[in-house]
């Protein structure tokens, strides 16, 4: 993918969660979650927040799901990354609180080969989270 239509694809995802209601993304930055990241960093729909710990930024955007009522989101890059979301997925499910997850990933190709951070992502979250379908083929961890 080159970078006008990694910008396209990026832009396009987050109108379609505004659409949705999303307006705060606490962002835990790293290189394969950057172009989202700049994407929501740069739109006034969103209120971003840069946050280190990927579990803080977690609870943080769960916090404010709650005090909004809006899916809001929280941005990760792959691997572990994603892995310290899963205390916030988890209580937002049994809260049920509106929680949108976006993480990067490897690719697939990757996994089992000694690569570092390809840990399986697939069901990362178990149970706890679910498939948004955002039009023509996109989707995002709710």
């Amino acid at each position: 993918m080159d970078h006008l239509d990694q910008a396209t694809g990026t832009a396009t995802l987050c109108q379609r969660l505004a659409q949705r209601g999303s307006s705060f993304a606490a962002i835990s930055p790293g290189s394969r979650s950057a172009p989202l990241a700049l994407a929501l960093a740069s739109n006034p729909s969103f209120h971003s927040v840069s946050v280190i710990d990927e579990r803080m930024a977690g609870f943080i955007a769960l916090g404010a799901s709650k005090h909004s009522g809006a899916p809001e989101l929280v941005v990760t890059t792959s691997g572990t990354a994603a892995a310290n979301l899963a205390p916030a997925v988890h209580e937002a499910h049994e809260a049920r609180v509106p929680l949108i997850a976006l993480t990067a990933d490897r690719p697939p190709e990757l996994r089992h080969v000694g690569e570092g951070q390809t840990i399986d992502q697939v069901r990362l979250f178990g149970s706890a989270a679910h498939y948004l379908e955002l039009d023509h083929g996109g989707t995002a961890a709710e």
